[in-house]
């Protein structure tokens, strides 16, 4: 059974960034009525796609570097990155087909999808 990994700020950059293959990824609140809705779908689809794309979830109250670094502004936000970039995004609680084909299309254009993305620089921080 293929588990969710819970990131943090600090296993963020390792795990999403440098990541060579696609990953998907919740941002969530633990106060968020809708993303323990969504979170049963994001669980079965881990376990569905296992092998084929990293499924990761990050509590934005607890690190709020990378909430703020990706501008998460409400939750659930579902993300996928390819070779370190986000290429798709989906805010809310919407239909389950719809986060899966999202994930899907990443697995499928993985090779391909971060060519389009903008690329990070590590440099930039809103900390001094």
């Amino acid at each position: 059974m293929s588990e969710v990994r819970e990131l943090t700020d600090k296993t963020w950059e390792k795990n999403v960034e440098k990541a060579t293959d696609p990953v998907v990824i919740l941002f969530y609140s633990p106060t968020c009525s809708h993303c323990r809705t969504m979170m049963p779908y994001f669980e079965e689809y881990a376990r569905e796609l296992e092998g084929s794309i990293a499924f990761v979830r990050i509590d934005i109250s607890a690190n709020p570097w990378t909430a703020e670094r990706y501008a998460i502004m409400s939750t659930p936000t579902f993300a996928v990155f390819c070779t370190g970039r986000s290429v798709a995004q989906i805010v809310g609680a919407v239909y389950p087909a719809l986060i899966k084909k999202m994930i899907e299309d990443g697995i499928r254009n993985a090779k391909e999808c971060a060519g389009g993305s903008t690329v990070i620089d590590y440099e930039i921080t809103g900390y001094g």
